[in-house]
């Protein structure tokens, strides 16, 4: 029987310290799966390496031995004694290691439950596996099934559905003003990471102009390349305020960069234009007293937490229905898994049954059947291979199937092979 593996570590068994001395780049990758595949224990091998997780998924006649190995290799490729990384590893094997790499896949172990990002590098460390051939056909399955079960997560679950980080967040909020976000008008103040990155979901959502206002003006018009947009100075925002529809601040200023009385200067020229502020700095950017101005809107990051820490709650309900989608695809994925190992004696049975039949067919054509034509030898051996499908048919079904699982399957392997004597 090969068993299916998986050791690793992740953000809750090891430090980042500890999660950056085992990564693995794209490089080092392929020469570790080589490094893995080369152990007499390890038949197939997919090596995962990200941030937050260091997993190496496996197929071994040997578990025990296998996993001695995968730390032995990891301790020798990275120059870390066993011991240092020993105690921050799990171990899985069958239906939990299958269960664990679905959970990985749907982004159920993920530090930020329903993050997308984790699938795309699963199919990457996959892509690498069948690229050096040390994934084959367990592991092949196993991952196709992956992707096919993270699919349905996503499609038949809400698990992806809420924002659960600020910047996201804050475009959600930014949707539910305007109904539609494209062809609004983006002002960014400062350039600070989560304000950049809100840039971005909203050039996803097709805005218009983007303006950049920073306080060193060479900085804020790099940045503005970055986004195709229009730098300008920071005296120049109280003007920018009659055309913007959507600002995002994230400032190091110690005081309000944009305050009450400019806005209610700013609005009178509007038009009744809703004006949506994110500000994502701390201290604070934006005038909060903004907030009670007709068609104006504020969210500082606190208001943004409060909707995160909502949308986890309903995506922590999502993975419950997750759950009961993966645990199905485990049993199907384990009833293939136990028929792969009847697959062999099922080749011999045919093997012997077909070289039987060849034999005879041979030796009555080349005798009492001499005077046949070769289309009529041709029509024998379909009719005897038709035979053969047809009496194999009901002992393949029972030794693939439902009737050959469990603790008798081994047993029942073992009576066909000398039954039919296929080990002579």
């Amino acid at each position: 029987m090969i068993d299916i593996l998986l050791i690793g570590m992740n953000h809750n068994t090891a430090p980042v310290e500890l999660r950056e001395c085992l990564a693995f780049s794209a490089d080092e990758a392929g020469a570790a799966l080589d490094a893995f595949q080369a152990h007499p224990a390890i038949r197939e091998a997919i090596l995962f390496s990200t941030c937050n997780r260091v997993e190496i998924l496996m197929t071994s006649p040997a578990p025990s031995e296998a996993v001695t190995a995968a730390k032995t290799c990891i301790s020798e490729f990275k120059q870390i004694p066993v011991s240092q990384f020993e105690g921050a590893l799990y171990t899985h094997e069958g239906d939990q290691a299958v269960r664990h790499i679905f959970r990985v896949a749907a982004s159920l172990d993920s530090m930020m439950v329903g993050e997308p990002q984790i699938l795309g590098q699963i199919k990457d460390a996959y892509r690498t596996a069948t690229q050096k051939k040390t994934s084959g056909v367990i592991l092949n399955r196993l991952l196709h099934k992956t992707f096919s079960v993270a699919k349905r997560v996503r499609t038949e679950t809400g698990i992806g559905d809420h924002a659960v980080s600020i910047s996201y967040a804050a475009i959600e909020l930014g949707r539910k003003i305007f109904g539609t976000l494209e062809g609004k008008k983006v002002l960014l103040i400062g350039a600070g990471e989560m304000a950049e990155l809100a840039v971005e979901h909203l050039i996803r959502n097709r805005v218009g102009e983007i303006f950049v206002a920073n306080r060193t003006f060479e900085r804020g018009v790099g940045l503005a390349k970055k986004f195709n947009g229009n730098a300008i100075r920071l005296e120049e925002i109280p003007d920018c305020l009659q055309h913007a529809d959507i600002i995002i601040s994230s400032t190091g200023s110690p005081e309000f960069v944009i305050r009450k009385d400019q806005v209610r200067g700013s609005m009178r020229g509007r038009k009744n234009r809703p004006l949506f502020f994110i500000d994502i700095a701390v201290p604070r950017d934006i005038d909060p007293a903004i907030h009670r101005l007709s068609n104006a809107y504020v969210y500082d990051i606190d208001d943004l937490k409060g909707v995160i820490q909502e949308n986890i709650k309903d995506r922590n309900r999502e993975a419950v229905k997750a759950d009961r989608i993966i645990d199905e695809a485990v049993i199907s994925y384990r009833q293939w898994h136990e028929s792969m190992d009847a697959v062999p004696t099922i080749v011999a049975l045919r093997s012997k049954m077909d070289a039987i039949a060849t034999a005879e067919i041979r030796k009555t054509c080349h005798t009492s059947l001499n005077h046949l034509s070769d289309p009529d030898h041709a029509a024998i051996r379909r009719m005897t291979d038709a035979l053969i499908n047809k009496i194999l048919h009901d002992p393949t079904l029972f030794l693939k199937n439902n009737g050959c699982h469990g603790d008798h399957k081994s047993l029942y392997l073992d009576i066909t092979r000398k039954l039919f004597r296929l080990d002579e």
